[in-house]
């Protein structure tokens, strides 16, 4: 039986060094250090280990000259395309520029100078630099002035966004410049959503989704997976980053895990599913489970793996993974590809699926 997919709205083809977003394009996965770009050496190691994971595009924060004198070396070394993040000193994006990053990123409430703008602009085309245009729910009232702050704060968030976002593109339109990325983030996965439909019915460049300020990755997961997830799911989204507190690598494992559940992108690596826990347990899977998601972790072969607590649902999810257990009091099934294979005491199962996971994955 042939299963649906996701019909993606069709947006305009951007490239972004080597990767293409938009377009028919597969929807693409990236990440932010949390390094200081200054410091060249950290900022590579976090680089590789983001690229390592899956990112295709890596972000960088130019604050500060020193970030951008950095930038001309970490580009040069890169496994990915480079984009530099800059927010209230067009200087840093011209300096970004010349060192050769793939991708600037402009928050048209942190740099509203038109006139930089449209320096920017310029120095971007003539370098064939993409710029991503990103509007943020901190960032989009006007507070320069009490009339136009009440007249900002009167509209429905979503609603403003969309129509900052408007305002700040129609330079960028002047100027003829179309090789851009969109993007409205919020903290608020509702907010999140109706603000990108918005912008998805009225232009037609790609767009990067996510949401900001999204907290720890026990929050951040579930107001990414919300927002995310009924955006990709209705074809909306052209690339992504979720966003976690602390250590970037997981953002990008977790990426992956949302595109593949929705069948954007192959899986990378072992889908470990288990059962939920109940009364029928006879054995308790919950160490096996743990020990299992850290012994699969280098496994980078697209397979599944079952773990499960009874005959209930044991059989069927045996029948559709790569490799399953379906454990009883003190014994377990074994299965490779729906085929039983043996029946091993309990405290064998993760020696026996490691090894056959390993077998399947050439390892």
């Amino acid at each position: 039986m042939q299963s649906p997919e996701i019909q993606r709205r069709v947006s305009r083809a951007v490239r972004v060094g080597a990767l293409t977003i938009g377009g028919s394009a597969p929807v693409s996965v990236q990440s932010m250090t949390n390094t200081p770009t200054s410091d060249a050496a950290a900022t590579l190691r976090q680089i590789d280990a983001l690229a390592a994971a899956g990112a295709e595009l890596v972000r960088v924060a130019v604050p500060a000259a020193a970030d951008t004198q950095a930038l001309g070396d970490i580009v040069k070394r890169s496994p990915v395309p480079i984009a530099a993040d800059v927010h209230f000193h067009f200087q840093r994006a011209l300096e970004a520029i010349d060192a050769g990053v793939a991708k600037i990123r402009l928050n048209p409430g942190n740099l509203g100078d038109r006139d930089q703008v449209r320096r920017v602009i310029r120095s971007a085309a003539g370098a064939g630099v993409a710029i991503r245009v990103g509007v943020n729910e901190g960032s989009v009232v006007d507070r320069s002035d009490p009339t136009r702050r009440a007249a900002d704060q009167a509209k429905p968030l979503h609603e403003l966004m969309a129509d900052k976002l408007g305002e700040y593109l129609a330079v960028f339109q002047e100027e003829s410049f179309d090789r851009l990325v969109l993007s409205a983030k919020s903290h608020d996965a509702f907010t999140t959503v109706a603000a990108n439909r918005l912008i998805a019915a009225r232009w037609p460049w790609p767009l990067h989704l996510g949401v900001t300020h999204a907290g720890t990755a026990a929050t951040g997961a579930i107001r990414s997976a919300a927002a995310l997830g009924a955006l990709l799911a209705e074809g909306i989204g052209d690339t992504v980053r979720i966003s976690y507190a602390g250590d970037p690598v997981p953002e990008v494992t977790a990426a992956w895990d949302l595109l593949a559940a929705l069948r954007l992108r192959p899986r990378r690596g072992v889908d470990l599913i288990a059962c939920r826990t109940c009364g029928r347990l006879q054995t308790d899977i919950t160490p096996i489970v743990d020990a299992l998601q850290h012994a699969l972790a280098g496994v980078k072969a697209p397979l599944t793996v079952a773990i499960m607590g009874c005959v209930v649902n044991g059989p069927g999810e045996a029948d559709s993974a790569d490799v399953a257990v379906c454990a009883g009091a003190g014994k377990a099934i074994l299965y490779r590809r729906g085929v039983r294979l043996r029946t091993i005491p309990a405290d064998q199962i993760v020696q026996a699926v490691l090894a056959e996971v390993n077998d399947l994955a050439g390892q």
